[in-house]
């Protein structure tokens, strides 16, 4: 067995300019790195600043959904917003978290997790919060936090399932509880819980405040058949970032339904949580992309699905795009709306969008790509290769704006 090998599955991102003093702009990265792999601009202001909202605005804890963007950046820029719960979902995010953050709290909160992970969480990184769906990973994690010894105040969370919504990603198809059995599995655990909870998503995007209070309604029901007392109430993330074509609600109006659904449960003990990832870095982060080859209202670029841009396939998210030109080269004033191809060979790799560019994009000419902050360097592959890009900090402001926290007057 010595000769087992382990690879990455991409090439790390490559950090530049880590210690300027003066973070550059994307122009001027452009003019100077004349960039032919994809780059990504991470906007940690943005991102802080996001943060710093969300957790004034949010009435409960806060837990960044860690699976949305561990880039190191990015996690600095969260936790320098007040964030200081990480929802985390792989005993490699909670390491993470723990090297970053020693004093941080982490919630392990994957519905079903291999047992080696339950107990390096619980005996390594002092993590005592967990998720499951089922009797069985029940099972598992008590007899898992049991055999090591190792004292602690257990947090046991049931994650209950909800019908399929109106979310742009559906997840109601993969885990959770239905609510006979959650009120099972609420019973079942009261005995081994210092801290006993339910939880839910509604799905990813989700333009629709209504879903969190339907949701609460089902909660509201399901802790009333299983006849224990709640400590806390987990509504999940879903919480939405603009897009080109999606003009999401102020979070103000989800927070709203929320704070009254929660209100409606009169359950003086329990703490309410929330796991936001999209709302929280989707606008602090970018691409830069080169076009290499034109072909009528195609543009083939050196990034594509199984890369950065992999919500822009088949769930056709529409990202902001602009132009960038070294030295402010005149573009045409008049658009045209652009499908890409990524680099790879599979003729799968294609983005419809439409993508609003200038007519006279051609070979050579770079397009920023925005609101990749979610999902976007996380998701790459090394498929055919292409697995190479470089990630730098700059100072620009997003190309769109972060979702209101606020109803305006």
């Amino acid at each position: 067995m010595n000769d087992v090998r382990v690879r990455a599955a991409v090439s790390p991102l490559r950090r530049s300019f880590a210690t300027a003093a003066v973070l550059p702009s994307v122009d001027e990265l452009v003019a100077t790195e004349r960039p032919e792999e994809p780059m990504h601009c991470l906007r940690p202001a943005a991102v802080t600043a996001a943060a710093r909202a969300f957790v004034a605005a949010f009435p409960g804890d806060v837990l960044y959904a860690v699976k949305c963007n561990p880039e190191p950046g990015m996690l600095r820029a969260v936790r320098a917003g007040g964030v200081s719960h990480f929802d985390c979902a792989s005993i490699g995010e909670v390491a993470l978290v723990r090297q970053m953050f020693p004093d941080t709290a982490i919630h392990f909160m994957h519905p079903v997790k291999a047992r080696g992970a339950i107990r390096e969480a619980w005996v390594r990184h002092d993590v005592h919060d967990f998720t499951l769906d089922s009797t069985e990973e029940l099972g598992k994690i008590v007899q898992e936090t049991a055999a090591t010894g190792a004292s602690g105040e257990l947090g046991l969370i049931v994650r209950l399932a909800l019908p399929k919504g109106s979310a742009v990603l559906d997840l109601s198809g993969k885990f959770g509880a239905p609510a006979a059995l959650a009120s099972d599995l609420l019973r079942a655990a009261r005995p081994h819980a210092t801290r006993l909870g339910v939880s839910f998503h509604v799905g990813s995007q989700c333009l629709d405040p209504l879903a969190w209070r339907n949701a609460l309604t089902l909660v509201g029901d399901v802790a009333q058949d299983a006849g224990v007392t709640i400590e806390i109430v987990d509504v999940g993330g879903g919480f939405p970032a603009a897009y080109t074509d999606v003009d999401p609600p102020h979070l103000g109006a989800i927070f709203a339904e929320i704070e009254a659904g929660f209100d409606r449960l009169a359950m003086p003990r329990a703490r309410l949580w929330a796991e936001p990832g999209r709302a929280l870095v989707a606008s602090g982060g970018s691409v830069i992309v080169q076009v290499q080859h034109r072909r009528d209202d195609a543009l083939y670029i050196n990034d594509g699905v199984y890369g950065a841009l992999a919500d822009a396939g088949a769930p056709r998210f529409r990202y902001p795009v602009r132009l960038v030109r070294p030295s402010g080269a005149a573009s045409s004033n008049e658009l045209v709306a652009f499908k890409f191809f990524g680099p790879t060979c599979d003729s799968a790799d294609v983005m419809h969008g439409p993508f609003d560019l200038p007519a006279d994009t051609a070979e050579g000419d770079w397009i920023e790509i925005g609101q990749l902050g979610a999902y976007g360097g996380c998701m790459r592959t090394a498929f055919n290769g292409f697995d190479r890009a470089r990630l730098v900090e700059v100072r620009d402001r997003p190309l769109l704006p972060q979702v209101p926290l606020r109803i305006a007057a």
